[in-house]
């Protein structure tokens, strides 16, 4: 419904368009304008395209009016399905390759205690190491 009013509504622009300049003018349109023969009687071609001229204004006024009722009646407020949204992930790397994800501390071996020693190559927390007294 709507696309067929848009084309009536740019077939009204463009016939408008032709009965404007078909008018006569000071300057001479497009070939009536201006000059004292034509194809109809200055008096018949003036009333003619007078007419034609309000008609045609007024189907374009109409046409554009009932085109803007319906587009604002197209875009009322639609739900939203986000059944298919997925989560956002930061990328593993930016600009030039250097990494941007936070990197993960290493794991560290419980505190050595005295029944049992350390690990070899183990860490222990600062606040774990037992001090001499």
């Amino acid at each position: 419904m709507t696309t067929f009013i848009l084309v009536v509504h740019a077939l009204i622009a463009i016939a408008l368009v032709a009965v404007i300049l078909l008018q006569r003018s000071e300057g001479g349109a497009l070939g009536i304008g201006g000059s004292g023969g034509g194809l109809m009687s200055a008096r018949g071609a003036a009333d003619l395209l007078t007419r034609a001229t309000a008609i045609l204004g007024t189907l374009f006024i109409v046409t554009s009016i009932l085109l803007a009722v319906l587009a604002a009646g197209m875009h009322r407020g639609k739900e939203i399905d986000t059944s298919l949204a997925k989560p956002v992930t930061a990328p593993a790397s930016g600009p030039g390759g250097i990494s941007i994800v936070p990197q993960v501390a290493p794991t560290t071996a419980p505190a050595p205690t005295a029944d049992a020693p350390a690990a070899p190559g183990a860490t222990t927390p600062i606040d774990q190491v037992p001090v001499a007294k």
